[in-house]
């Protein structure tokens, strides 16, 4: 069956529309949806239509249905990777979701030697980079680490990486103003692995010593139209529902 009815919208674009809004946090954990008379009147659906669409949210831990309060966005449902925040400032302007918070930061020089990072910015193991870090939480609850690592030549161009405290400006748009050159997004990967001990600190997840605590990871490099200018690491607390796509 088809997605979308070829005389209008289907219920998979009913679902699309709020899962954005929630995914922006222009609806917030708590906030109630319209009721399906005022869905069905804005997207010119029936109700059926609009049942579908609220069963596919519920089905995804986005929203619940609270009664006589109709269907409300659930607490948390979501946790968001640093690109799409990104997105979300672009759009809205909303750095942080409702209810979130960060915490944790540090800027750091650090020589790298991971391969991965190095192959993505092109540097030779034990060249230095500047490293930022912070603990998203949600509720004060930890929910993701988010790294960023920039090599010398992206920090002369914008210094305010190398400065203390939150940027008031994300790292892109700096570029791009002062050098003219459009800054592009890689492709967004995912994996897993053992998280290691600063992660579980940072996440405060208490395990033992010797116990493997398994993170879901993504990262994604930043290019000009001659080379890479950063690479971003989230890693999400165990039990993170972590929307993935572009």
């Amino acid at each position: 069956m088809a997605y979308k009815a070829p005389e209008g919208k289907g219920y998979a674009d009913v679902a699309a529309h709020f899962r954005a809004l929630i995914k922006s946090g222009e609806l917030a954990p708590e906030d109630a949806l319209p009721s399906v008379a005022e869905i069905r009147e804005q997207f010119g659906v029936a109700a059926k239509t609009v049942s579908r669409a609220l069963g596919v949210l519920k089905n995804e831990g986005l929203v619940a249905s609270r009664g006589a309060l109709g269907t409300v966005v659930e607490k948390s449902p979501i946790v968001i990777t640093g690109v799409d925040r990104l997105k979300r400032m672009e759009k809205n302007g909303l750095r942080y979701a409702p209810g979130e918070t960060s915490s944790g930061h540090q800027v750091m020089h650090r020589s790298v030697n991971d391969p991965e990072v190095c192959t993505a910015l092109n540097l030779e193991p034990g060249d230095e980079a500047v490293i930022r870090i912070r603990v998203f939480r949600q509720d004060d609850k930890p929910t993701s680490v988010g790294i960023s690592i920039y090599p010398p030549h992206t920090v002369s161009v914008v210094p305010e990486l190398d400065a203390s405290g939150r940027m008031v400006k994300q790292f892109d748009k700096l570029y791009s103003e002062r050098t003219g050159r459009e800054v592009v997004k890689g492709q967004r990967i995912a994996h897993s692995r053992h998280a290691s001990n600063d992660e579980l600190s940072a996440l405060e997840i208490d395990a033992s010593p010797h116990s493997a605590v398994s993170v879901l990871v993504t990262t994604v490099t930043f290019h000009d139209d001659e080379q890479p200018l950063g690479y971003w690491e989230d890693v999400y607390a165990p039990g993170s529902r972590v929307p993935i796509g572009e």
